[in-house]
């Protein structure tokens, strides 16, 4: 999506109060030029406050709000007309499509005619031109949002805003608007903020993730060092890294970390790691391979192979793969596809080798 510029907007030292309990608390975040950043988090995470405040619809507490480097003082107005905000819920008024759509250019004062065309290019680009004169009332939630998203673009805003705006939708669809969004985020190099508690919309829209837990943010970054690397335990389990595992470093040399989790000793990567102590020892399920015990497949070149039972399997959402909790002398969950597992025999009771590189393991201090 093209090489970021300076700050287009910015946060310091910004803190929400609300009856007395802090909801936000953001001492430094930056939103670069040219750059899609995903606030990623869980609900009640305090997304929406955030989105709000950058979107200068409400006054933090305390701290300040910058564009281009300057805090924004005095009339918000003239730094909202360069902004667009996308919610949830697309809010359209009881009047036509193409209506709704020109009705944030009339409010700006641009001339009817631009009116109109700019309206009719983003609704073709989109996808429901033909709608242009239907009753808003009258279109399903997934045409809705596409008008809710040509009005925003219609605007040509210099930032997009968008919270959750998928949210709403059935999973067919919120996968195709996501189709749509990278797109046209593509095309346009517009600076964007997405608000989302999908990981798979974070991982794949954003530059960077800026995950937010309980009005703090925990970790800022590209969204493969997030998804690799968590800051912490609770940021790993909500990145959907399902083995967050106690260890104890016993030695550290030649690169690699000597854990003893459970009964078993588990290799590990020691970048991270001066010593010895307490650790975390992270294990994202995918990367876990299974093999049947004394089959010979389960040799290979991961430095670590656990004998384990298998105790249950169940299905990892719609898609093809399989969740597999094992018990290696702790527990383990491991995924793999449904033809894999049904190749590899697996049922409650298997035995099974647990496969996976030292480079696979993220150790936390704790």
């Amino acid at each position: 999506m093209g090489r970021p510029g300076p700050a287009k907007l910015a946060l310091r030292d910004v803190l929400v109060r609300r009856q007395g309990r802090t909801v936000l608390e953001v001492p430094s975040l930056e939103v670069m030029d040219g750059e899609v950043l995903a606030v990623l988090g869980p609900n009640g995470a305090g997304k929406s406050t955030l989105l709000r405040v950058l979107a200068l619809l409400e006054r933090p507490s305390s701290g300040q709000v910058l564009w281009e480097g300057r805090p924004v003082t005095g009339d918000p107005l003239p730094y909202r007309r360069r902004m667009a905000v996308v919610f949830q819920e697309p809010l359209l008024l009881d009047m036509t499509v193409e209506a709704n759509v020109r009705l944030g250019m009339s409010l700006r004062g641009l001339p009817r005619r631009e009116q109109k065309q700019r309206a009719r290019r983003w609704l073709e680009r989109l996808g429901v031109g033909h709608l242009a004169h239907r009753s808003a009332r009258h279109l399903s939630g997934g045409e809705a949002q596409r008008v809710s998203l040509a009005r925003a673009l219609a605007l040509s805003p210099e930032v997009l805003l968008l919270d959750e705006p998928f949210a709403a939708l059935d999973a067919p669809m919120q996968q195709e608007m996501v189709d749509e969004l990278e797109s046209l985020l593509r095309e346009t190099a517009t600076t964007a903020v997405l608000v989302t508690h999908d990981r798979a919309q974070a991982l794949r829209l954003g530059d960077r993730v800026a995950v937010l837990m309980d009005g703090r943010l925990r970790q800022v970054g590209p969204p493969q060092t997030v998804f690799a690397q968590p800051a912490d335990a609770e940021v790993a389990r909500f990145l959907g890294v399902e083995n967050v595992l106690p260890a104890e470093v016993v030695a550290v040399q030649g690169g690699l970390a000597q854990l003893q989790v459970g009964p078993r000793i588990v290799w590990a990567a020691a970048e991270s790691l001066r010593g010895e102590g307490r650790a975390w020892a992270c294990v994202r399920p995918e990367h876990i391979v299974l093999a049947p015990l004394g089959s010979g497949e389960e040799a290979g070149s991961a430095r670590n192979r656990l004998p384990a039972r298998v105790t249950r399997l169940a299905p990892v959402g719609p898609g093809p793969q399989v969740r597999v909790d094992l018990d290696c002398g702790f527990p383990l969950v491991a995924y793999v596809t449904a033809t894999s597992a049904e190749q590899l025999g697996l049922r409650p009771g298997a035995t099974v080798v647990a496969s996976f590189k030292a480079l696979s393991v993220h150790l936390i201090p704790r």
